[in-house]
């Protein structure tokens, strides 16, 4: 810290204390300045993401995962000509890619949107009403279970407690004859 000498009310000398880095909206230094202007263009709602693995959880690994050879088989003796089979497995693998291709182009974004407000519906509802309502519950039948519990050991303590005192009496004895 470092600044200018003031005298306060009292007479004291102080130095007011000054940042070294300078003004957080108006860095002095260059380390500073670059440190704010990453951190602005840094978006706080998007992540990294990976464009080479984008099913890190493997969720689609035994639904969708079709390829030529889980569609189209010839059994031995029934095979076409290699010619046929080439571009037959060529055209299904490229249609297959460009399709899914165009579909994404077309309804990637807006599926997104829709499963994007689903989500935050379901996760309003389940903050906001579900959580509540489990606790309002849990609350008002701790009640009822208070009066259950009193019950229960008011009338059904008593009669097992006599019951086990009448067949305590009982002895068995086993006995192996033979």
């Amino acid at each position: 810290m470092s600044g200018t000498k003031y005298v306060d009310s009292e007479g004291f000398l102080y130095a007011a204390p000054v940042r070294e880095q300078g003004n957080i909206y108006k860095p002095n230094n260059k380390m500073m300045a670059d440190e704010l202007s990453e951190k602005a263009v840094h978006d706080v709602d998007t992540k990294e993401i990976d464009l080479v693995n984008r099913d890190p959880k493997h969720l689609n690994d035994d639904v969708v995962k079709i390829d030529f050879e889980d569609v189209i088989a010839e059994p031995e003796g029934t095979h076409s000509f290699d010619g046929i089979w080439k571009a037959s497995f060529t055209t299904f693998t490229v249609t297959k890619y460009w399709f899914y291709r165009l579909l994404s182009a077309i309804f990637g974004i807006p599926m997104a949107l829709i499963w994007g407000i689903y989500f935050a519906i379901l996760s309003f509802l389940h903050i906001w009403a579900v959580v509540p309502c489990i606790r309002s519950y849990l609350i008002e039948i701790q009640c009822i279970s208070r009066v259950y519990s009193i019950c229960i050991h008011t009338f059904c303590d008593p009669l097992f407690e006599a019951m086990g005192k009448v067949f305590s009496s009982i002895r068995a004895t086993v006995r192996k004859e033979i």
